[in-house]
């Protein structure tokens, strides 16, 4: 069966008649059948208090093409699960799943989720992310005046990046970048089409990416103070956008004052997993980042819960964030035995959310982050296992230098189907409202660059197409958009070449633009549904859907033929207008016999609007 025929359902307005429902609602639930499938019964199956119980749909509209059944679903748990059971006359029945149909019985993993916890405030949802490293952004004129510290080792703007490991240079190179020298250029970002600015840590700490605090108390001198971010911080929401700050609350830097005073025998020494011949728990091995006990009473007062706590005081002025990216998040409060992970992510939560009831919190989760972002703890992830890694295995370079984050071996390189698989089956893991609350991320601080893996141009703006369109906030860090490279996220920290605008790749930025003017334009982009229609080695294509319109998206990544599809159950009846295309034109599509013709071409990304 055409993938444009299989039945239907996911979390967005079209098929789920409220996403954050309350504790004992009722929602209604719809599945589009094509006219032609045998279904002549289906049954929504979820779970009351774990046993499996069973409600009847009925058809509440039809049309040549298309079948509407829908369903009462009681939410009578704080997540509900739910799957779609589907019958033909025959006695073939098959289940409707969040990672698509299947015909065999199957655990929860993948069914639908409808969540009764608060979803992410939209302007979350609607976000396009600009993260920046503040050591390598940009100086201001004050920055030649500051003293070189004594930890650094001093570089100038456009030295080479040391980013090898095994070299004790790499987290010491200091290049001086500063907060006024963000505040310089926010217009850079303005013309990207950000709406979030998120820095990593500003706090003091003796290394040029500061996850090592030696206080939680200011800013970072050598980032200007206190002062300077109080000026970022006005800059930012004078435009209209959000500031988002980056927190560890899994470990300190050693020389914090928590950690000496600990080492001392002090009120803070419960505060770590200090040993009793004087060593101590750490971050990966690294003895300059002690582990913080998140089942300490007195730590978790301090870092993450009530109004005196870390995570509370920076979201009132001076320093004025509107919420927080957490660092290792899936990592805080676990320590063998020991698991407070969903405890601390439920304070960090509730804490931010008590000081501003907007409060966004996104934790970093480098793998299976289901367990942690589908209740009342983060709101999303970083979502590198459910989009990162999917996308560059499509699109890598078999000879790129590219070094993958977290596995001793590059990303498989692997065709459309497998490629489609991989992203239906983790968004069915997380569900559709917490996959549409996380970062979209091609790279990081912490990854490769996504032009290093591709090794191209249009591939990469390939990439970038399906940040913006799939579910999920594009989050790109500074440099994507002008076609930086780096091999690995230490390689990926070089400085902004703001003096060479003629090294930027000016296309690939403009193409960034034009994208995030697409997701302000479109609803179906942020709060549209996804329905899946090809998937070939090497092109995929998909449909965005929403009351308001509806978007097509045609990625691919090599040159092909035309691709045919049924335009009536598409939604297509009339054809389609060309909205954007990353590389060429995006001419309109007709509707010929029935069907909606894709045209050929090279390798790219188009999106059509449906009509």
């Amino acid at each position: 069966m055409h993938l444009a025929l299989e039945p239907h359902h996911d979390g967005s307005p079209l098929y789920l008649s409220d996403d954050a429902p309350s504790l004992d609602d009722v929602v209604t639930v719809r599945v589009r059948l094509w006219s032609g499938d045998p279904t002549d019964a289906v049954w929504v199956r979820t779970t009351y208090d774990a046993e499996p119980t069973f409600h009847q749909a009925r058809v509440v509209a039809s049309d040549e093409h298309t079948v509407w059944w829908a369903a009462d679903l009681p939410v009578h748990n704080p997540i509900t699960h739910y799957r779609f059971l589907l019958a033909a006359p025959d006695g073939t029945q098959r289940w409707l799943t969040a990672a698509g149909v299947v015909e065999h019985d199957l655990p929860d993993t993948f069914d639908f989720k409808v969540s009764t916890h608060d979803p992410a405030p939209a302007w979350g949802r609607e976000a396009v992310v600009y993260q920046i490293f503040p050591d390598r952004f940009a100086r201001s004129a004050a920055a030649d005046h500051r003293p070189t510290p004594s930890w650094a080792v001093p570089a100038a703007w456009d030295d080479e990046v040391v980013f090898e490991g095994s070299d004790p240079r790499t987290p010491l190179q200091f290049f001086g970048g500063d907060l006024d020298g963000v505040v310089a250029h926010l217009d850079h970002l303005d013309a990207v089409g950000a709406t979030v600015l998120y820095t990593t840590p500003v706090f003091p700490g003796e290394s040029n990416h500061r996850y090592n605090a030696s206080t939680f108390d200011g800013v970072d001198p050598l980032l200007g103070g206190d002062e300077a971010y109080a000026r970022l911080a006005a800059a930012v929401h004078a435009r209209g956008w959000r500031l988002l700050g980056d927190l560890t609350t899994n470990h300190t830097g050693d020389t914090h004052e928590w950690f000496r005073t600990a080492r001392e025998g002090g009120p803070t020494r419960t505060w770590y997993h200090l040993r009793e011949d004087g060593g101590y728990e750490t971050w990966m091995g690294h003895h300059t980042l002690p582990k913080l006990n998140l089942a300490d009473p007195g730590l978790r007062a301090a870092m993450v819960e009530g109004h005196e706590s870390v995570v509370a005081r920076w979201l009132r002025p001076p320093f004025d964030v509107d919420g927080w990216r957490i660092d290792v998040a899936n990592m805080t409060g676990r320590l063998g035995a020991l698991d407070v992970n969903h405890e601390t992510a439920r304070a960090v939560r509730r804490t931010a959310t008590a000081e501003r009831a907007d409060a966004w919190v996104i934790g970093e989760h480098n793998h299976d982050a289901s367990g942690d972002i589908d209740g009342d703890g983060w709101h999303g992830t970083m979502n590198y296992s459910g989009f990162s890694w999917p996308v560059w295995s499509w699109l890598r370079d078999p000879a790129s230098p590219a070094r993958a984050f977290g596995r001793p071996l590059p990303v498989a390189v692997r065709p459309g189907p497998l490629v489609v698989r991989t992203l239906r089956e983790w968004a069915a893991r997380y569900g559709f409202r917490a996959a549409a609350q996380s970062w979209n991320i091609l790279g990081s601080h912490d990854s490769a660059r996504i032009r290093t893996l591709t090794g191209s141009a249009p591939l990469h703006r390939v990439a970038a197409g399906l940040q913006f369109t799939l579910p999920g906030v594009p989050m790109l860090f500074a440099g994507d958009e002008i076609g930086l490279e780096g091999v690995l996220g230490e390689d990926s920290r070089r400085p902004m070449p703001w003096a060479h605008p003629d090294r930027w790749d000016h296309a690939t930025l403009a193409t960034y633009a034009a994208l995030a003017a697409a997701r302000r334009e479109h609803p179906a982009l942020v709060w549209g549904g996804l329905r899946w229609l090809v998937a070939e080695d090497d092109a995929i294509a998909f449909v965005r859907e929403h009351p308001d319109g509806s978007l097509l998206v045609l990625a691919r990544r090599a040159p092909g033929g035309v691709i045919p599809l049924p335009a009536g159950p598409l939604g297509a009846s009339d054809g389609a207008d060309g909205v954007l295309a990353t590389e060429g034109e995006a001419g309109d599509l007709q509707v010929a016999d029935g069907v909606l013709t894709l045209p050929a071409g090279d390798a790219g990304v188009v999106i059509w609007r449906l009509r």
